[in-house]
This record gives structure tokens, C-alpha cells and sequence, in this order.
């Protein structure tokens, strides 16, 4: 399919966006709404939530790059400290799984997150690591103040030298701007794996999906089975 694509957003920003929520998910609902985040700490608008995160996390790399590449559960680190914050977990995940999530256990829930978070790291952590900063450009918002949802548009340079369109969907939360969505070159990561995922959960369960995760297989393996099937 073209998860090659989609992987590459999800890398940068939150390596599963709001599915990557492991540690978020862990705590009761009410209790993760409340937790604090730093875009509502410092009244950061939805641009700055994006340009920031950016900056913290592409300072950390600099610093010591090797030191990531030796060591994956420092890159998970980074991620937790500088992306997760910024991510409407509960949200996006709600929205990948669509039905299957009202279905779903509380317990098959954070399975799902958490075993889908450690697929995306496992697989995909070292290409965060050679991100730099100057394949990325952000634009300016132009959204209304008051607007409840926006999108922060970027540019990413790929190693080849082509330039992709990368939009980040926010929200407006008690806890400040929070994305839940990103679509690269016109295709949504959330409608992505929702349809994928869907049709393996039809198929086979939301169980033996969440296993196959476990087990360490790539999501967008998944999904390429899910085409061939379909």
C-alpha cells in the first residue's frame, strides 16, 4: 500500500501518533485528560506546538547522535519526553479502530496501544535518529484564534531530495493544542490504518491482530496482507 509514506510522518512526530500513547494510556482516562502539557502551560499556539517539539527533540539528537543509534530505548525517551505530550493518545486511537475500539476491552485497548507504539519503535526508531533539521519546513498558521480545529502544514525534504507535504491536525483540548491526525501527500495516517486494520480485525479478530503487533510484525505489513485480501 503506501505506508512507506505514512510511516514517515509517524516517525517524526510521535512514532504512532495517538496510538503511541504507552505511558499515557496506562492511566485511567480522566486522570491522563488532566495530566499537564506544555502547550497549555505556555499558551503555545498550534504552530509553536509543532515548531517546538521539533526544536527540543532535534537538539537532543544533535547533542549525540551516536549515542541513540547505540542505545533504541534512548530514542524512546526522546519520544516520550518531547512528542507524546503533544498528542491526543485517547482521541486518535479511538479513531484508527473506529467500531473495534467501542468493542474493545479496556484491556485490549492498551494492548493495542502499547503493542502498536513498541511495532512503529522497534522497527522504524533508527530513521527517526537521522532526522535533521534542515529537511524540515514549518509554515505559519493562519487559522482563526478562536478555531477549535487546525492544520499546521509542513515540508519534509526526503534523502533523495524530493519535498513532501506533511499536515498535522490539531485540536483545541483543556490541556492545549493537541494533533491527532497527519496526512502526507493527501493521505491520512488515522483513514490509513483504520481501513487496515479494520478489515484484519474483521477477518481475524482484534486479538490476533494485537498479537501479530506483539510479535513484533510491521503494521503496514498488515495492511499490505489486507490488501492482497481484499
Amino acid at each position: 500500500m503506501r505506508h512507506a509514506t505514512v510511516a514517515l510522518a509517524t516517525l517524526w512526530l510521535g512514532l504512532g501518533l495517538g496510538l503511541a500513547g504507552a505511558q499515557a494510556q496506562a492511566l485511567p482516562a480522566a486522570q491522563a485528560e488532566g495530566a499537564p502539557a506544555a502547550s497549555a502551560a505556555s499558551g503555545e499556539g498550534p504552530t509553536e506546538v509543532v515548531q517546538n517539539a521539533a526544536q527540543g527533540m532535534l537538539g537532543e539528537l544533535d547533542k549525540d547522535r551516536d549515542a541513540f543509534r547505540r542505545d533504541p530505548e534512548k530514542v524512546r525517551q526522546l519520544v516520550d519526553k518531547y512528542l507524546l505530550p503533544h498528542f491526543d493518545t485517547q482521541y486518535s486511537a479511538t479513531l484508527v479502530l473506529g467500531r473495534h475500539w467501542r468493542a474493545a476491552t479496556p484491556e485490549q485497548r492498551k494492548r493495542f496501544v502499547d503493542a502498536f507504539y513498541q511495532s512503529l519503535l522497534n522497527n522504524y526508531g533508527s530513521a527517526l535518529v537521522e532526522f535533521t533539521a534542515e529537511r524540515l519546513k514549518i509554515y505559519p498558521n493562519k487559522a482563526d484564534p478562536d478555531a477549535k480545529l487546525v492544520t499546521v502544514r509542513t515540508e519534509v525534504k526526503r534523502a533523495n531530495g524530493d519535498r513532501v507535504a506533511v499536515n498535522y491536525y490539531l485540536r483545541r483540548t483543556p490541556q492545549g493544542w493537541k494533533a491527532w491526525d497527519v496526512v502526507i501527500d493527501g493521505i491520512s495516517y488515522v483513514n490509513s490504518y483504520r481501513t487496515d486494520f479494520g478489515e484484519q480485525i474483521e477477518a481475524q479478530g482484534l486479538d490476533a491482530v494485537i498479537k501479530r503487533l506483539e510479535s513484533g510484525e510491521r503494521p503496514e505489513a498488515i495492511g499490505r496482507q489486507a490488501g492482497r485480501k481484499s
